[in-house]
């Protein structure tokens, strides 16, 4: 079992390049992927998204991706000498017929329009793909470990609450048979006081019968007993299992409530309070279930 709250963080630098990955992420439906890059580093998009697919199935993940040159140089200098001496003839010939000296010098000529250019060293889209590759990998490595870490503690709450529940069942399932009997009793007693003639005992028998269909919860406690023993084997199991265990959980509240609207009884009811309230707690930790 993982949590889908986790973070992690990968950086790699080889070949005049340094790239950076760092993952954050927090519950979610599905796997929903936050990246912005800028438009030169786009073809880094397809590697990101399938190597954070690969690692995790369920999440909102922020992720955070730098590319720093890191080399001596990261621009290069290239001179137009055709155009240098085509600016030092013209001022050579410009001083002769003014009659004034030349006062050109190297420096002036480099800073002359088109002379020197300064190109920025180019991508290699090829090396950086891979170097963010390995970046994401360990990222996304840290990222899982540190999931499944907080899976260990979400297993071990959903377990406690889980186990609660089952005992809170037993209390209901051991009282259940008592109800009819003590709904009878009542009854009876009601009827002895209000009339002084004797209480039909066919009459009896068919409202006891009545009352004992309507607060019938076998099937209830049944298919709950079910759910929670198919919930314990949800926390053993690997991969995605959050969204089967959001599901059962539902199925689990309703059994529990339609318990609670059948059994006219305050010792069910306060145990059905008790399950409902546990359940709620396994809710919310489900939603952290990847």
């Amino acid at each position: 079992m993982r949590s889908m709250t986790g973070c992690g963080t990968g950086s790699v630098k080889r070949d005049g390049w340094e790239v950076t990955v760092d993952l954050k992420t927090v519950n979610h439906r599905f796997l929903d992927l936050a990246l912005r890059l800028p438009r030169t580093l786009s073809f880094l998009e397809p590697v990101v998204r399938e190597g954070i697919s690969a690692a995790i199935r369920r999440g909102h993940t922020e992720i955070y991706l730098t590319v720093k040159n890191t080399a001596e140089s990261s621009a290069a200098v290239t001179t137009d000498l055709a155009l240098a001496r085509g600016y030092a003839e013209a001022a050579a010939a410009i001083a002769e017929a003014a009659g004034i000296p030349n006062d050109l010098t190297v420096s002036r000529l480099m800073e002359m329009e088109g002379v020197t250019v300064l190109t920025e060293r180019e991508m290699d889209q090829e090396l950086l793909s891979a170097l963010c590759a390995e970046a994401l990998s360990a990222a996304a490595g840290q990222l899982v470990r540190m999931r499944e870490k907080e899976g260990v503690h979400l297993r071990e709450d959903l377990r406690s609450h889980l186990e609660m529940i089952r005992c809170l069942r037993e209390e209901v399932a051991g009282r259940a048979p008592a109800v009819v009997t003590d709904y009878r009793d009542k009854l009876l007693a009601r009827l002895r006081a209000l009339s002084a003639e004797g209480v039909d005992p066919q009459r009896l028998a068919q409202e006891v019968a009545l009352m004992a269909d309507r607060c019938a919860i076998d099937e209830e406690l049944s298919r709950l007993e079910s759910h929670l023993g198919q919930m314990e084997s949800y926390l053993e199991a690997e991969g995605e299992i959050g969204k089967k265990m959001d599901f059962l959980i539902q199925e689990m509240n309703r059994e529990t409530n339609t318990i609670g609207s059948k059994a006219s009884d305050l010792f069910i009811t306060q145990r059905v309070v008790s399950m409902k309230s546990e359940i709620e707690k396994m809710r919310e930790q489900i939603q952290n279930v990847e």
